[in-house]
């Protein structure tokens, strides 16, 4: 493959134009085909075949006037006092605009129902006084009755003629009769009456406008379910609502404020300037330290654009491409820095343009190319986790870094071409060919610092992985929203006025196990009700009606809790747990949907994923860094590594973003679980990555160590080789990750997080620190392996030595000068000549 690279890299620089048109023109085709096969994005991420689902797609079928989706729109008067008689008109007014909006079923005018529910509980009072006087005249009439039969059967007695007594007793009778029919009656009455209070008495803690008259909750009632219901519908009802009403603020939900997120913000813009400062301190040309960016932004431009095509043909969520931009970003920048560094090295020694470019592209390209390759692999392993949209999203990110991996390739060799010798400051353009000598370290790590260093640094990321012990797992509600935009304040408001519940309803549909009617049906309707209302994290149980048929009921309950909070999600599993519940007819089994459900479930799914993929990384991790170092022990220790910086990530998450620390410094204003689906993105990238720097730092201690080095020197020459480049590369990543922070998106910010503290723990405290100290203490043992096993797995030749070695005459040299840094204190001076053999890390 090194070879392959290095006529490649040759290619591209002799035909420089040639590449950069054709990465043009592969860039306008990406951006042509976006244009015309462009679909919809979703806010929404969704799991098919979730208990929540299933349920869905049982109320849509047997319950239709109960399905679709819904969202809360919230009216606060501006004044801060009840509403004024035309401000209630204006709010019906609004809603009955709304109603008439495509695939939107109907609203629910607050006052309106509020009015009804106060209309119901007078009625029960009124039936019940209305049953007692009646009862009351029943039992006077028949005491009367009762009285005259016994008139009657005194006269019977009397032996008085039965002919007239029997004209009397047909009368009283028939007065019998109609008492007892009429006591039936009121029977039947006073029994619906007292069915029909219990299930008002349930709903007795949801209220549609606030006690002070102040604030009030209105719902849009969709076709569809929330996830299917078009962008555009919701945009149209966000733009009526941010246009207000007269003397009333309004506010919609997350439920139908649904938007893209935004990229390019200032903290990416800052992250990128960062980026660009420490290639030029590191390079020391502006031409130098704006190549891999440009480079990046290329290989984003034709991955970005070309998988957003497909988007009309695949649902893709707002956060579908937003790891690929990471990603393109980051590593575009670092596999292009990667092969430009060793290009620098090479023209200072000497080398000729084209064979420096090819002979770059042949080793560092080979390196980029393997270690790209891991985390293309990471990405698409994504795709077992069977979760569609985080499969999809694996899926952007590897096609992102595999055309980052091209361009790295193709692009880079010919722009160096393009800009030849300008690549280099003038005074190393005036230095090249120069013998001055490099110098080496010739000893070894001191035995006491590397036990300190292994004991100090899994010391720091254990407490730092602490707080991962606490963990949960969630989706954003409202409340992770920017403060001043509307989601937060509806969220707020309904949080302070009606109760945090209000922002979390459920929808829990009970399956009878016959069809029943009338009191019969009621009866059940009010005895499932009440068992559900049993549950302490209840706060009330809205019966919503039940199917044509008599099969089915359903209920709105609103949890005690919010969306996020831990007894809500303990209430979805208790009351998944309740069925099967025993009836008069037999057993009902209970399902639960709803929002919050929803999300809850996707959590849960997504928490039950990330063992498996975890499995399959870390085993993945094992098996190719086998082949690549030729080794047992060095995959064991960089695989421990990289578990200690991804729990170490995890808790640092954990405490920022669900704890709320340093919550002022990262805009967490209103601290909630982890976003569910990062834990596996985390492991999926930082693995990747994490297998990028073992891959520059190690194979440098292999190459010194198979050249004859004692094993402890060729520690501290493989890391004196590689520490500035891999320091450069985990700054541009940590600068890029970091930027994405700052964003207005609540999905966006704790992914930036992750990303970037999982680098910056992963590369400055395992990679740079406990990886060679390990090394150090494992001496000769860190590069034993079984002559068998030896025998039977491929020589994977990651950095081209073979391609070097055949390129030592003249003008190629063998070495790679990036080692040539300033030596430590402690290492003493090799002379390196012009041709002859370097120390090779």
């Amino acid at each position: 493959m090194a070879g392959l690279l290095y006529r490649l890299g040759r290619f591209a620089a002799r035909r420089h134009w040639t590449v950069i048109i054709s990465w043009v023109v592969i860039i306008a085709l990406a951006a042509v085909a976006y244009s015309i096969f462009k679909g919809p994005t979703s806010e929404s991420i969704t799991i098919p075949g979730t208990a929540t689902s299933k349920v869905t797609d049982e109320l849509a079928k047997k319950f239709p006037s109960a399905s679709g989706g819904s969202g809360s729109l919230v009216f606060e008067t501006k004044d801060g006092k009840a509403f004024t008689a035309s401000e209630k008109t204006g709010v019906k007014s609004f809603l009955a605009d709304i109603a008439k909006m495509d695939d939107v079923k109907a609203t629910v005018d607050p006052f309106v129902t509020q009015a009804d529910l106060t209309s119901q509980a007078n009625q029960v009072t009124t039936g019940r006084a209305k049953i007692t006087a009646g009862k009351a005249q029943l039992a006077t009439a028949q005491k009367q009755i009762d009285a005259a039969q016994t008139q009657l059967d005194q006269a019977k007695a009397a032996g008085q003629p039965a002919a007239a007594l029997a004209t009397a007793q047909t009368t009283l009778d028939a007065q019998k009769t109609k008492l007892a029919a009429s006591t039936k009656t009121l029977d039947e009455q006073s029994t619906k009456l007292e069915l029909g209070a219990q299930l008002l008495d349930l709903s007795k803690n949801i209220r549609f406008v606030s006690k002070d008259g102040t604030s009030a909750v209105g719902t849009v009632q969709f076709t569809k379910s929330t996830y299917e219901v078009p962008a555009s519908v919701k945009t149209d009802i966000v733009d009526k609502s941010a246009a207000g009403i007269t003397g009333v603020h309004v506010d919609v939900t997350e439920d139908i404020a649904e938007g893209v997120p935004s990229i390019v913000g200032p903290g990416e813009v800052v992250g990128l300037v960062v980026a660009l400062i420490v290639l030029f301190v590191m390079l020391g040309t502006v031409i130098g330290a704006g190549l891999p960016l440009l480079s990046a932004v290329v290989g984003l431009g034709a991955s970005v654009l070309g998988s957003m095509a497909f988007s009309g043909l695949v649902q893709f969520t707002s956060v579908t491409t937003v790891l690929g931009i990471m990603l393109g970003l980051a590593v575009g920048i670092d596999y292009s820095l990667f092969i430009l560094n060793r290009h620098r090295n090479q023209l200072k020694q000497g080398m000729s343009l084209h064979e420096s470019i090819g002979l770059a592209n042949g080793t560092s390209g080979n390196a980029v190319l393997f270690a790209g390759s891991t985390v293309i692999i990471a990405l698409l392993a994504l795709n077992i986790t069977g979760i569609p949209f985080l499969g999809l999203m694996g899926t952007v990110g590897a096609v992102s870094v595999a055309v980052a991996i091209l361009v790295a390739l193709t692009f880079t060799p010919a722009i160096l071409s393009l800009v030849g010798m300008r690549i280099l400051k003038k005074k190393e353009r005036q230095a090249i060919g120069s013998t001055a000598a490099t110098r080496v370290p010739n000893k070894p790590m001191a035995t006491w610092r590397a036990i300190v260093t292994i004991v100090a640094g899994v010391a720091v990321l254990g407490v730092l992985a602490l707080p991962a012990l606490q963990l949960r797992l969630g989706l954003p509600d409202g409340s992770s929203e920017a403060t001043n935009s509307s989601q937060y304040k509806a969220f707020k408001t309904l949080e302070r006025e009606f109760g945090a519940g209000q922002n979390a309803p459920l929808v829990v549909v009970a399956d009878l196990p016959k069809a029943a009617t009338g009191d019969t049906l009621l009866r059940q309707e009010v005895a499932l009700g009440t068992k559900i209302a049993a549950n302490s994290d209840v706060a009330a149980v809205a019966p919503i009606g039940a199917s044509k048929d008599g099969s089915v009921i359903a209920y709105q309950v609103v949890p005690k809790g919010g969306p996020s909070a831990a007894s809500t999600e303990t209430l979805v599993h208790d009351l998944r747990n309740l069925s099967p519940v025993k009836t008069t007819a037999g057993n009902a089994t209970l399902g639960v949907a709803g929002n919050a459900s929803a999300n809850i479930d996707v959590s849960d799914k997504l928490s039950a994923a990330l063992p498996l993929y975890l499995v399959v990384v870390v085993g993945l991790s094992l098996i190719i860094l086998i082949i690549v170092f030729r080794s047992l022990l060095v995959p064991l220790t960089a695989t421990a590594g990289f578990v200690l910086s991804l729990l170490a990530t995890f808790g640092a998450l954990t405490a920022i973003f669900q704890w709320g620390w340093l919550g002022g410094i990262f805009g967490v204003h209103d601290p909630a679980p982890i976003l569910s689906f990062l834990p596996i993105i985390e492991v999926g990238v930082l693995f990747g990555l994490a297998m990028d720097y073992q891959l520059f730092l190690v194979s440098g201690m292999r190459e010194a160590f198979a050249h004859g080095t004692p094993a402890k020197i060729a520690v501290q020459r493989g890391f004196h080789a590689g520490r500035n480049v891999v320091v450069a590369a985990a700054l541009i990543m940590i600068s890029v990750f970091s930027g994405f922070i700052f964003s207005d998106s609540s999905t966006i910010r704790p992914i930036g997080f992750g990303l970037g503290f999982g680098v910056l723990a992963d590369a400055f405290l395992v990679r740079l620190l406990l990886i060679p100290a390990a090394m150090h203490l494992l001496g000769n043992a860190a590069w034993w392996f079984p002559k068998w096993l030896d025998r039977i797995l491929p020589d994977v030749d990651v950095e081209g030595a073979k391609l070097e070695r055949g390129h030592t005459s003249g003008e190629s040299k063998p070495e790679h000068t990036h080692h040539a840094a300033p030596a430590p204190d402690d290492a003493e001076p090799s002379v390196h000549h012009e041709g002859a053999p370097s120390h090779r890390a």
